[in-house]
């Protein structure tokens, strides 16, 4: 079920009357619906799924318990629900990878070896609900969060369909309590919830699928296009994935706003960063954070050695690499942020940018800011070329075939009017996310002083530009494969 069809249109409004109508004082029975909807939002890809879901949810919060009721034996209690947690992720989204990998190395050795693939269709969003439960059973180990008593919170914690298969990754110690509080409609909150989702829906169908369009043909046809078209069929998945992504968190933000919750902010305008240190800061803040707090820190982070923190940045780009998929591409492509990041590490610059936003106070950046940030989006978006490349091949050709002359040459784009006219939106796009970047999204409190009417037009434009301009050809989100 994708939040821009209108089956879940369908479905959240009966969710949200049925919601409200339950009544404040009865928020377990609030509770009970939210779980109830989000097996249904998730079952509607393949009720099997649910079964796989349910039990990791209910290992978790069993072991949570037996952690505090059986501390002498805390540590196994922990050990065996990561265990469970990792190899079930491990099983259905690595196994067979590793081993097609393993038989290749074998036999490029000299010798015969068959190791059985299992061929598993991969469940939506198990990387996403994995890492909800790890976060909560080492923040429970660790004595930061005391363990849910409630299986229902728990569980709508786990399943929240706005987050379920795409994120953000939240933590307990941030959407349990709200789970746990009474919550009432807040018209405040439900129009800002409103601007996001719409907001959303223009990054998705307007920016996004236009751009996955030529992102597509290009990487498709990269062998025949001038290095010109290359270059531009970068450009177009760059924005493809962070309107695809970024949408999908807004869309997802803004449906939880509608029901009173406010999830984690997962995108802070990370395409107008001035390093790599602070574009991860800025993009998929979520996971970011998780590998910081979950596995950089426990590493011994930056404080044991400049060979072990090189270590630890290595070790935390390269998982990150194989969180998001099972190939060479996507450890390649973390491996390359790994080393984008060293030289910031190296001269001490990392945290530069930690609480000074671009352009502070000013319309437009300075030149300096304007080179760095550009300099940053052009390395994001060679590393993008691998991780959108459906094998290394297509990868090492598509960069070859950017060291070209013909760099200099007109691009040679399939549908002129249609490049032209996207060109154009991501233009538009681009000065509307940068007025809007020291909000939480580009159109938060949109001509808030001005009048009713002139906002409502403003409204009734952007419903415009999506219905006149959204790709007609339907797209799932990108994320949804992770």
């Amino acid at each position: 079920m994708l939040f821009t069809t209108t089956t879940f249109a369908v479905f959240f409004l009966i969710v949200f009357a049925a919601y409200y109508l339950a009544g404040e004082k009865r928020r377990h029975w609030q509770n009970v619906l939210l779980l109830a909807a989000s097996y249904v939002f998730y079952c509607w890809w393949d009720w099997r799924f649910g079964f796989l879901l349910a039990f990791s949810t209910v290992l978790d919060f069993a072991c949570a318990h037996a952690i505090v009721v059986h501390s002498k034996n805390r540590k196994a209690w922990l050990g065996i629900s990561i265990t469970a947690n990792l190899l079930l992720l491990g099983v259905f989204k690595y196994y067979d990878f590793f081993a097609s990998s393993l038989a290749g190395l074998i036999t490029g050795m000299g010798l015969s070896v068959h190791l059985p693939l299992l061929k598993l269709i991969l469940p939506v969003g198990i990387s996403f609900y994995t890492f909800h439960g790890l976060s909560y059973i080492i923040d429970v180990y660790n004595k930061r969060l005391n363990p849910c008593r409630n299986i229902v919170d728990y569980s709508l914690f786990v399943s929240f369909f706005p987050l379920l298969v795409a994120g953000p990754i939240e933590r307990a110690t941030h959407l349990l309590p709200q789970i746990q509080a009474k919550r009432s409609f807040n018209y405040g909150l439900a129009v800002n919830g409103l601007q996001q989702l719409l907001w959303g829906l223009v990054k998705k169908l307007v920016i996004a699928d236009n751009c996955a369009y030529f992102a597509n043909y290009i990487f498709g046809h990269y062998t025949t296009l001038p290095a010109s078209s290359l270059l531009l069929g970068a450009l177009f998945f760059s924005f493809q994935i962070y309107g695809d992504f970024s949408g999908y968190t807004d869309i997802a933000s803004g449906v939880a706003k509608l029901l009173g919750f406010r999830l984690l902010r997962n995108f802070d305008f990370p395409y107008f960063s001035r390093s790599i240190a602070e574009f991860w800061r800025k993009w998929h803040i979520s996971l970011t954070s998780w590998f910081r707090d979950y596995l950089y820190i426990p590493l011994g982070g930056s404080k044991e050695g400049r060979a072990r923190t090189v270590r630890n940045v290595f070790i935390v780009f390269l998982v990150s690499g194989l969180w998001h998929g099972a190939g060479f591409t996507f450890i390649i492509w973390g491996l390359l942020h790994a080393l984008y990041f060293l030289p910031g590490l190296f001269l001490s610059r990392n945290r530069e940018y930690a609480s000074q936003p671009v352009a502070e106070a000013k319309v437009w950046p300075s030149w300096i800011d304007l080179i760095k940030m550009s300099t940053t989006f052009g390395l994001v978006t060679l590393a993008w070329i691998f991780f959108r490349a459906e094998s290394l091949v297509q990868a090492a050709g598509y960069c070859k075939g950017l060291l070209s002359l013909s760099l200099f040459s007109v691009p040679l784009l399939y549908n002129f009017p249609y490049a032209a006219t996207t060109l154009l939106l991501l233009v538009g796009f681009i000065i509307i996310e940068w007025r809007g970047r020291n909000r939480e999204f580009a159109i938060e409190g949109m001509a808030k002083d001005k009048p009713k009417l002139l906002r409502w037009v403003l409204y009734c434009f952007l419903v415009f530009a999506v219905l006149f301009f959204m790709n007609t050809d339907k797209t799932s989100f990108i994320y949804f494969r992770f």
